[in-house]
């Protein structure tokens, strides 16, 4: 286990000698790397599985499968197919009229050198490789901190990935948050960090002794706005499925609902029958998450008791009406919280778990004023089929991402930048855009042999060549 401060320095330092000397990273190699970090998620996927429900106490293993293996792996081969275009220069015009007497310019994408990985525990396999493929394809090495909240995952990525990637090319290391906090202190050419809001602070200001540049995937609240044009069938299918999924354990999952007043009885019904449909017992189905540790657990059933201490309606959605108090261990139904409002801790706080807010509005003014009040959310969710009023949402506020008419399904296209706003995060990866995250885009310009320096009257004694070029370029 290398998990000291000077074992991470050492291997940075090795990382780092052995990307200068291998400068240029051909696209061969960079393929290669692609091609073996298939080869680990698909010949250990079902090791994976195993692990990260061990981790959980219980997730099921398709879940596992398309929600980590198969979005990292289609994430690769993307960035595989892609990668020959991604990597070409780009061809800029010089300023006028340098390109007339023979001067060029371009963007050349080099990889940054090593790429600092720091992982949370929602998905633990997903969220160490998806950015990988920005990574390898830019040409970079990697050094990887998974979440010690999932440990035998975090032991299966440090046992597996010296069978694939020479420790000069992919390190692993594993451990608490003290770790963590060493690991986020290196000097490293590029670092990610995806977790929570508060954490990313610190990640930042770690990052910042040693001026490395940080892409930040935070989370907050993501609100779902349900406009009177929606169809609620669809609406509480989809809200559902996004909800429950991995027990609301995503940083994008719906938040809150915002939805019409006359119109919120309708949704709370349809949710809690789409849930029926999707999970018809919850407690020994094997689709169905459970809340990671008794941590979490514990600070949810926190959010419900502040919300019902002051004055919220809390609706369980348990259809088969199971004893949850019987089980020994951290599954939660789903709760649905009505008559919610800003002095809760569950509008205050990423919910991260089964627990579904439900405010209504009036206008879709409020609605609006209501997001653009509180911090910029990594999603944003629009249901409906007028127009005018999805240009409304959103034209007037601004979020990481947005899906309309679903939710959470902007992170699957691998075309779209995935990143936050303001306490969502900042920067963004995923397809091309996770390319150019990963590489530092160094402008190239190439003289002409004419004196364009004298053409320009810049050289001194300064005369009428100069008075010529200010007269030209210094008017309206």
């Amino acid at each position: 286990m290398m998990n000291t401060i000077d074992d991470m320095q050492n291997i940075l330092d090795e990382q780092r000698k052995a990307f200068t000397a291998a400068m240029p990273e051909s696209l061969s190699v960079r393929s290669d790397r692609i091609d073996r970090a298939i080869a680990l998620l698909l010949d250990h996927k079902d090791a994976f599985s195993k692990a990260v429900s061990e981790d959980f106490g219980h997730r099921s293993h398709e879940q596992t499968l398309f929600s980590d293996i198969m979005p990292s792996v289609s994430a690769l081969k993307y960035a595989k197919k892609h990668l020959k275009n991604w990597a070409r220069n780009e061809k800029r015009k010089p300023t006028f009229p340098l390109g007339l007497v023979g001067s060029k310019a371009e963007v050349v994408y080099q990889p940054k050198g090593v790429v600092g990985v720091i992982a949370p525990w929602n998905f633990p396999v997903g969220m160490v490789m998806v950015p990988m493929a920005g990574i390898l394809a830019a040409g970079n090495r990697a050094m990887i901190k998974p979440s010690e909240f999932t440990p035998r995952v975090s032991e299966l990525f440090e046992e597996l990935t010296p069978k694939y990637f020479a420790q000069d090319e992919m390190a692993v290391f594993t451990g608490e948050a003290d770790v963590g906090q060493a690991f986020s202190a290196l000097a490293f050419d590029h670092m990610i960090f995806t977790g929570a809001t508060s954490v990313g602070r610190h990640i930042m200001r770690a990052a910042a002794d040693n001026l490395v540049p940080v892409t930040l995937e935070l989370g907050g609240k993501s609100p779902t706005i349900i406009g009177r044009s929606a169809d609620t069938k669809k609406v509480s299918e989809r809200v559902a499925l996004g909800k429950m999924l991995n027990a609301g354990q995503i940083c994008l999952a719906p938040d809150y609902l915002m939805v019409a007043k006359e119109q919120e009885q309708d949704i709370i019904d349809g949710v809690k029958e789409s849930v029926a449909s999707q999970y018809p017992t919850l407690l020994h189905n094997d689709d169905y998450t459970s809340v990671v540790n008794g941590r979490n657990y514990e600070r949810l059933q926190g959010y419900l008791e502040d919300a019902k201490e002051k004055g919220a309606e809390l609706i369980e959605v348990n259809p088969a009406d199971e004893d949850f108090t019987s089980s020994n261990g951290n599954k939660m139904p789903l709760t649905i919280v009505r008559n919610v409002n800003d002095d809760m801790k569950v509008m205050q706080e990423e919910i991260f778990g089964p627990i579904l807010p439900i405010m209504t509005y009036e206008t879709m003014d409020e609605v609006v004023d209501y997001v653009n009040d509180h911090d910029r959310p990594l999603g944003l969710y629009y249901f409906g089929n007028d127009k005018a009023e999805e240009s409304q949402v959103l034209d007037k506020t601004i979020s990481g991402g947005v899906t309309v008419n679903d939710v959470i399904f902007h992170n699957a296209m691998e075309d779209l930048p995935f990143g936050g706003v303001g306490p969502s995060g900042m920067g963004n990866y995923h397809g091309f855009d996770g390319f150019k995250t990963f590489s530092h885009s160094r402008a190239v310009y190439r003289q002409t042999n004419m004196d364009v320096a004298a053409m320009g009257g810049f050289k001194a004694p300064y005369g009428k060549a100069m008075q010529s070029t200010l007269k030209r370029e210094l008017k309206k």
